[in-house]
């Protein structure tokens, strides 16, 4: 009995800690970018989906914005073709664009959606190219190198963000975005969930990731930073630090802190609840970027 009413004791202490964080973040946007590896276990999706949906049950306006790397992966070595990556970002021929497309849009972008509404969650899948959301031109070549079919944007419309939350919709967000001419263009889910969170103001921004934030040494878990500013961010890209997929994740915090969201946080995104843990408790977990 006294082991019940000490587990009892101990939730109540959470939910204490917990509550003036709750009160912080009512009626704020906190936009959550989704991929990697935390995509891999069904397990740690659950949870996941189950933080989003504890948020909008307290009155937070989560906004989901996703990638699908492993899935995207998996696609092309069926069909045979190998990805390419430089500097974090896929190169995207014609084909490759078709095939992340169908499954960002077609599968992982409906996965999550229904997996939402499981849970009593009204969420509404989108990408970039529906209603012009997300409008991009093409990135232009870098060090001699063509991305293909990789988008820069150029703009995010906020007000179809923002009416979707407050008429009680959860937004899921696939990091496509179409030019001008509607063509569509494969972008950096990290890049676009930083645009979008600067573009609706949100009040906080998580980028769920395969590690638990950035470290003095890349190989090093025990040199973890809890807090390093923007300078010091683009310091660790110059001397090598910070490298491969870590930097569109870092330059997409970057971008939302100049734009004035105050709370840019890495998390690894496969500690089962990371999002709760972070938002609703006095330590919090990863990495702090800020000014």
């Amino acid at each position: 009995m006294i082991d019940n009413y000490d587990n009892i004791i101990q939730k109540a202490q959470t939910l204490v800690e917990a509550l003036p964080y709750i009160r912080a973040y009512t009626n704020k946007y906190v936009v959550i970018k989704y991929g990697g590896n935390a995509m891999n276990s069904p397990e740690i999706i659950k949870t996941i989906m189950q933080d989003v949906a504890a948020l909008k049950t307290v009155g937070v306006y989560p906004v989901v914005v996703h990638g699908g790397g492993p899935e995207i992966n998996a696609m092309l070595s069926r069909v045979g073709k190998q990805s390419k990556f430089i500097n974090g970002l896929r190169v995207t021929d014609e084909e490759t664009m078709d095939i992340v497309q169908m499954v960002l849009c077609g599968k992982v972008n409906k996965n999550i959606c229904s997996l939402l509404g499981s849970m009593g969650v009204r969420a509404v899948g989108l990408s970039g190219k529906d209603g012009g959301l997300i409008r991009v031109r093409k990135k232009p070549p870098a060090d001699g190198v063509d991305y293909g079919y990789v988008g820069q944007i150029t703009s995010v419309d906020a007000d179809m963000i923002e009416d979707l939350c407050l008429e009680d919709y959860v937004p899921v967000i696939a990091s496509i975005g179409a030019d001008a001419n509607g063509v569509g263009y494969n972008i950096n889910a990290d890049t676009a969930a930083g645009e979008i969170g600067a573009a609706i103001g949100a009040h906080k921004l998580i980028f769920l990731t395969d590690i638990d934030g950035i470290r003095r040494d890349p190989a090093d878990p025990s040199t973890l930073m809890p807090e390093v500013s923007v300078a010091d961010v683009e310091r660790m890209i110059e001397d090598g630090t910070i490298s491969g997929g870590m930097i569109p994740k870092v330059r997409g915090c970057v971008t939302a802190v100049r734009r004035g969201i105050k709370h840019v946080n890495i998390v690894r995104g496969t500690i089962p609840h990371a999002i709760l843990v972070e938002l609703f408790t006095d330590r919090g977990i990863g990495t702090l970027i800020k000014e």
